[in-house]
């Protein structure tokens, strides 16, 4: 405790030593005083994590100097000291910004435990601060790996909307960074010091997720045991983040156009509006406009979502982000995995330069993790990378580049080649997979295990 400073501010020469003595044989500092002048000067000068001040000093009013001295330094806990001890005397401490009173003669185990946890609470007040500095210095605009004219076309277009609350739509394919551009607008934003929520819209089937984003009362269903808030109420004042927004259901859609537009709602099985002071950012990787099209998406929703739209491209259109962006997971993953890995060999850097990455910045990441822990050098070998990187031939499907075989065996070799590679672009979902190939389901599975070819 030796770096909580305390003031004490009491005309009585007597109470004060001995709540002096006391707090200095708990080794805390303590500077005492017995005017209000000789304390307000000592606060403009000092930093003081406590100021514990008696309340009935002649010809000062205790509370106002309360309130005074909190607007010095607003983190102050002041603790009121009164002979009377009345439940109007505490009211009025706590309105004017104590942090509690004590009545006198006071109770020195009661004044240490106050402190005690005066200190736990300043503490996590001061870790969550360095935390929402961390994670602003993570987040910023400049941190993301990117330097294609693309990316910096994204990055400048999100860094001039961080500051207003409009609404932002990121679009691009899954793995591209939309969550990681989701939270540098959030932490850039003037609703950085409150909560950022992220919700997946595609996790939860549509009971659950109105649930979820709109919380629910006690018996509004099936175990429902207790009042539950929302997404919306915890992001209060911040941001929500909501993933996957093209997957809504028609009805979860009208519920999420009220809250844009009427900034309320309420919680499952309640009738109390609630007013919602949330930025909302959201996210897709679906064709939209197709998906209005088809009825499957609210044209006024898509509209009210998408005032600003950030379209972020997929990494085989900006080629020239790998080297930055092997560099970054490189060092990151050694770190992580205590491995000495100092670079990567030309061959493998001329893999992945070519390599078409259906699964994006995600896909790279891993693919380097991987490297790097299977990694038995000091450098990436192309040996250290999957065989479908070693194997593929820049953004197309595997092909042999020379027909040594029949014809049935290239024939072979190039269908198997196509079926890996729309397994991939289809993120390994089979019925995608058959469309793309126009082919049915049945057919492509044969197809699987006549090459033997793993489904995942």
């Amino acid at each position: 405790m030796q770096d909580v400073r305390i003031l004490v501010m009491d005309d009585e020469p007597q109470d004060r030593l001995r709540i002096e003595e006391y707090l200095v044989r708990k080794k805390y500092e303590v500077l005492a005083v017995g005017t209000a002048e000789e304390a307000m000067k000592a606060i403009r000068q000092e930093r003081f994590e406590v100021f514990l001040t008696d309340c009935n000093i002649p010809g000062v009013d205790a509370l106002e100097t309360s309130a005074e001295v909190r607007k010095i330094n607003p983190d102050l806990a002041v603790i009121i000291m009164t002979s009377f001890g009345t439940i109007e005397t505490a009211v009025k401490a706590i309105k004017a910004g104590a942090y509690d009173y004590l009545p006198k003669p006071i109770d020195l185990d009661q004044l240490d435990l106050l402190i005690t946890r005066i200190s736990e609470r300043q503490n996590l007040i001061r870790e969550n601060t360095e935390l929402r500095e961390q994670l602003r210095d993570r987040y910023k605009f400049d941190e993301i790996v990117g330097t294609s004219h693309a990316m910096e076309e994204v990055l400048n277009l999100a860094g001039r909307v961080a500051s207003s609350n409009a609404t932002v739509l990121l679009r691009g394919e899954s793995g591209t960074g939309k969550e990681l551009v989701a939270k540098a607008i959030h932490y850039h934003s003037g609703r950085a010091d409150f909560a950022l929520i992220k919700v997946n819209c595609a996790a939860l089937p549509e009971a659950l997720l109105e649930s979820e984003l709109f919380g629910h009362e006690k018996g509004a269903f099936t175990g429902a045991t207790s009042r539950r808030i929302g997404r919306f109420e915890a992001a209060e004042k911040g941001t929500i983040f909501l993933d996957e927004i093209g997957e809504l259901s028609p009805g979860m859609q009208v519920k999420l156009l009220r809250v844009i537009q009427e900034r309320e709602f309420e919680r499952v099985g309640g009738n109390q509006t609630i007013k919602a002071d949330v930025r909302i950012i959201t996210a897709t990787n679906r064709d939209i406009e197709q998906a209005i099209k088809e009825n499957h998406f609210r044209e006024d929703l898509y509209y009210r979502l998408n005032v600003i739209s950030i379209v972020i491209p997929p990494l085989r259109d900006r080629k020239e982000d790998v080297p930055a962006l092997l560099d970054y997971f490189i060092n990151k993953y050694s770190r992580e995995n205590s491995k000495q890995i100092t670079g990567i060999s030309a061959e493998a850097r001329d893999l992945l330069m070519r390599y078409a990455y259906p699964g994006n910045v995600r896909e790279l990441e891993n693919i380097i993790e991987r490297a790097v822990v299977l990694a038995k050098k000091t450098a990436i070998t192309a040996t250290d990378l999957p065989i479908h990187v070693q194997t593929a031939r820049g953004d197309g499907p595997t092909v042999p580049q020379q027909l040594n075989g029949s014809l049935n065996e290239t024939l072979d070799t190039v269908e198997r080649g196509l079926l890996i590679e729309s397994l991939k672009q289809s993120g390994g979902i089979q019925t995608r997979a058959a469309e793309r190939l126009g082919i049915s389901e049945r057919v492509l599975r044969y197809k699987l295990k006549k090459y033997q070819i793993k489904e995942n």
